[in-house]
């Protein structure tokens, strides 16, 4: 297990922002990485009314069980690695122990067991460094949908902010209201 605080500063894009940002900021030349994303929720949305998620993440044949809940400063994350019988199973509604992560999920007052698996996001990344950065574009798939997403990853919020506004200024990007992928995710099944 490990937890980490993010500072992250994201912009939906369309595709066109997303092939041009992709061209000036030599995107094109890197091949993107697949992972796909397996959210779980309760059936009232327990976590969503405490601001958390939680996901299984799938990249490169390993499988890391995530849990993003608020921090005063970001979003403190909590990884642990599961096997492949451990995705299968809670993919299935068996959601078995995974001792770190539902140590922070009770800490939420949430019950491992009434989490069900809501479904999944396919995602395209290309990430590059850019001024102490790491930029992220991600092309993603869910229910139909594809979506375009600029990420800017900092050592502090506000290092994220002032990236993310210089690029949209200098792209001529329109700000854009933002969910988290999530989030998306979930609107996407009300429509």
């Amino acid at each position: 297990m490990s937890q980490e605080m993010e500072y992250e500063s994201k912009n939906l894009l369309t595709k066109k922002e997303y092939d041009i940002l992709c061209e000036h900021l030599n995107h094109t030349k890197i091949k993107p990485k697949n992972q796909i994303n397996y959210y779980f929720e309760t059936e009232n949305f327990a976590l969503k009314d405490k601001g958390a998620a939680l996901r299984i993440r799938e990249k490169n044949g390993h499988h890391v069980l995530t849990l993003k809940q608020p921090h005063q400063e970001g979003l403190l994350e909590t990884h642990e690695m599961i096997s492949s019988e451990t995705l299968r199973l809670w993919l299935n509604n068996q959601t078995t122990p995974v001792p770190k992560v539902e140590r922070q999920l009770n800490e939420l007052n949430v019950k491992r067991e009434e989490l069900k698996y809501g479904g999944k996001l396919k995602t395209k990344r290309i990430e590059v460094n850019y001024l102490n950065t790491v930029i992220v574009l991600d092309k993603s798939n869910y229910n139909n949908r594809i979506d375009y997403e600029l990420e800017v990853e900092a050592n502090s919020k506000e290092q994220a902010n002032q990236v993310l506004a210089e690029l949209l200024k200098t792209y001529h990007i329109s700000k854009k209201n933002t969910p988290n992928k999530i989030a998306r995710f979930y609107q996407s099944l009300e429509s």
